[in-house]
């Protein structure tokens, strides 16, 4: 190779860029030592810019087409290196193409959760998370405020700082617009676009950037705060909790029957919920006839209450149930829940006295009668 084929060799006459990549933001044509000649081609494809840079000052930019690298096509260039009448030897001069396509997929969310006031729950925690697309709307703007002498800058590279800025301004709007954080849901579209409209605010003159798209995906509260939820729902739903325990004892009736050997403790709970439960049943029925608070002249007075029954407290696995009328005593002896042994009290005995030593009581255990005689 002569003298002349290697100096036509270091000349670069053809200057584009294939990008093979969706991340990739800024790229510098790699010159190296080499120089630009006069008359180079300059091949920008569409989604794409070009900018020519001289020591370290920002020269031409060119769109989208296909150029002869000329004076004419430099006009800055041409007066950073005082190119009057045109030039016609190479010249040394950096050019970085930016993507203006839209990088897609990009997420962000809130590295730590936002203290929000709300109406319902009081000061709570919120996390939010999205996606959004990123777009370069200045070129020159970019190179000077984020890629620097940056070979190669990808996306990945200042995701970072756009997150803390999304982040930032989602929880400004959210406190500005005093949203219930359960109707926050509701209002995904409209919150997406006005955090789209704020973060653009920050970074378009700035770094010349834009987000062309921005999407909530999803504002969860704290677990404990869904669990609180979850119960509420759950309460709800059930409607009068004095009927839904009373539907779920008559279910659990039929599966102690089928399990009589179920030992002393559950028979004591079964014992302890049966006359919990009747006799809550037997108050609601008392509470439910109001005395009169008048007398019409001339009505006919009601006859007097009837005396008022003994009631029982019924020590079982060393705790007191009750309290039970003489009744209630009476079923649970029929049942063979309460036998002789058991220990009952009623206001006006000194002590716990088992059943068959109570004199009301030990009646109860009168033997049945024999069985009638055989039929003639």
């Amino acid at each position: 190779m002569g003298l002349f084929d290697k100096l036509r060799g270091e000349f670069v006459d053809i200057i584009e860029w294939i990008d093979d990549t969706r991340q990739t933001l800024v790229w510098r044509f790699p010159r190296y030592q080499n120089e630009i000649k006069n008359g180079a081609q300059l091949i920008v494809r569409p989604g794409q810019v070009a900018v020519f840079v001289h020591r370290g000052q920002l020269a031409d930019v060119f769109e989208p087409g296909n150029y002869a690298l000329t004076t004419d096509n430099l006009p800055l260039l041409s007066t950073i290196m005082g190119w009057k009448f045109g030039f016609n030897s190479p010249f040394r001069s950096e050019v970085y193409f930016v993507s203006t396509r839209q990088i897609t997929d990009l997420k962000w969310g809130t590295p730590n959760p936002i203290m929000y006031r709300d109406a319902d729950f009081g000061p709570i925690r919120l996390r939010a998370f999205g996606t959004y697309s990123l777009k370069a709307i200045d070129a020159k703007a970019l190179l000077k405020e984020l890629v620097g002498t940056d070979g190669v800058v990808e996306a990945d590279e200042i995701t970072e700082l756009l997150r803390s800025l999304i982040a930032t301004a989602f929880a400004e709007m959210l406190g500005k617009a005093k949203i219930a954080a359960l109707d926050i849901s509701s209002s995904y579209q409209q919150l997406s676009d006005a955090l789209r409209l704020l973060v653009c605010e920050r970074i378009d003159d700035e770094y010349g950037l834009s987000i062309p798209q921005m999407s909530i995906v999803n504002v969860s509260l704290p677990e404990e705060v869904e669990k609180a939820l979850d119960t509420r729902s759950s309460m709800g739903v059930i409607g009068d909790m004095g009927r839904y325990q009373q539907y779920q004892f008559g279910n659990s009736m039929p599966l102690a029957a089928a399990n009589p050997g179920g030992g002393a403790a559950a028979s004591g709970m079964g014992l302890g919920m049966g006359f919990a439960m009747a006799g809550q049943m037997a108050n609601a029925v008392t509470q439910s006839h109001v005395p009169p608070t008048a007398m019409p002249v001339g009505a006919v007075p009601p006859p007097p209450p009837p005396p008022v029954a003994v009631q029982w407290h019924v020590a079982v696995n060393g705790q007191t149930r009750g309290p039970f009328s003489t009744q209630q005593l009476a079923e649970g002896i029929s049942t063979r829940e309460i036998n002789g042994a058991t220990l009952v009290w009623a206001n006006g005995q000194a002590s716990w006295l088992p059943v068959s030593q109570v004199p009301t009581l030990a009646g109860l255990f009168s033997a049945p009668p024999p069985p009638p005689p055989p039929a003639p």
